[in-house]
């Protein structure tokens, strides 16, 4: 199992960090990162999700941070296409792999925000088509020139798109994955598929044994799911600092999605499969909440890798670490990025 960071860029009001004192410390942590022997570090795409995810262009902040190191993988994701014309899409992932020298992973998705689609002028009912027409267009301009498409959205004729990603046939491709039929798809495409943060880990574990039961391709499935980390040495310590942080993050998370679950969205009706706990939620998420539903890894070394297990044996292949969600003091984060990575990672060195 291959662990990765990941990041939501959040801005919790008690760490008192400015926008640039926050870009500066989470440069810092992945340079950290690097040097622990971490295998990627991801950044999201959100917008005017003020205190919850700063991380509107991410493309920028993996250019300063492939700069910055030499080893760690820099993943790009969720880059929600229906939101951007693929050909720039294209042009960005191609630019970053060049600057990375060739350590780009990208993954796609359609978003479920209804205020980013309404600000940038998206149909969400439309959204999983766009986001099949744009992953055709994407995949032409990784692997032949000129490109051509004729579609219901875009229209493209004889077009020479550049620079040319560095790696061969593209960088490792991924998708956001919730609902079961995405799984399914994901592994049709042959695409790496990202769960969470906000699905309860028996839901993900289906829809991961689904993904591997659909997978066709030559090449071995990837399964990440990102959660919540603290591993601290004292436990006790730990679920302290854990209990504020999370529950803040997670309070967070779920005024972005009660949204999707009150209303039925053309196209987003699988979210309704967890909205049933939507009750629970109005009541208030809570890190109590999260850690029973599998969303967080909080203990001490030897209590986080007993909890990992049951990731690495479900096939869980990459775990994104969203250490203290963004939300602990920097030098805890890094503490606890340390800790886990010369007490954790080596556990599980040979799981693959």
């Amino acid at each position: 199992m291959r662990f990765d960071l990941f990041y939501e860029a959040a801005m919790p009001p008690w760490l008192r960090l400015s926008e640039a004192g926050l870009y500066a410390e989470l440069l810092a942590q992945i340079e950290l990162a690097d040097q622990l022997g971490y295998g990627c570090a991801w950044l999201t795409e959100h917008h005017f999700l003020r205190g919850y995810s700063h991380s509107s262009k991410p493309e920028l902040l993996l250019a300063a941070a492939a700069a910055r190191t030499s080893n760690i993988r820099l993943g790009h994701a969720i880059i929600p296409l229906p939101l951007h014309h693929p050909v720039h899409v294209a042009e960005r992932v191609a630019t970053l792999d060049a600057l990375s020298g060739g350590r780009l992973e990208i993954g796609i998705g359609r978003g479920f925000s209804p205020r980013e689609c309404a600000v940038f002028g998206v149909d969400m009912a439309a959204s999983r088509e766009i986001t099949d027409e744009s992953l055709d267009i994407l995949m032409q301009s990784f692997t032949r020139s000129p490109v051509n498409h004729r579609g219901r959205h875009y229209h493209i004729e004889a077009l020479d798109v550049v620079p040319q990603v560095v790696q061969r046939p593209h960088p490792p491709l991924w998708t956001a994955a919730v609902s079961p039929q995405t799984f399914e798809w994901a592994a049709t495409r042959g695409l790496g598929v990202l769960a969470g943060p906000f699905k309860p880990w028996f839901m993900v574990k289906h829809d991961i044994e689904r993904y591997q039961a659909a997978w066709r391709s030559a090449d071995a499935p990837r399964a990440g799911m990102t959660i919540g980390v603290l591993c601290l040495a004292d436990s006790r310590r730990a679920h302290r600092i854990a209990k504020e942080a999370f529950t803040w993050f997670y309070q967070e998370l779920y005024k972005v999605v009660l949204p999707v679950l009150e209303k039925l969205y053309p196209g987003y009706e699988h979210l309704h499969e967890i909205g049933r706990f939507r009750a629970l939620l109005k009541l208030g998420a809570n890190f109590n909440l999260a850690d029973t539903f599998g969303m967080t890894v909080v203990g001490n070394p030897e209590e986080v890798r007993s909890k990992l297990r049951k990731y690495a044996d479900a096939g869980v292949t990459h775990l994104l670490c969203a250490f203290g969600a963004g939300a602990v003091d920097p030098a805890v984060t890094r503490e606890s990025q340390a800790l886990f990575a010369h007490e954790v990672m080596p556990a599980f060195a040979t799981r693959g």
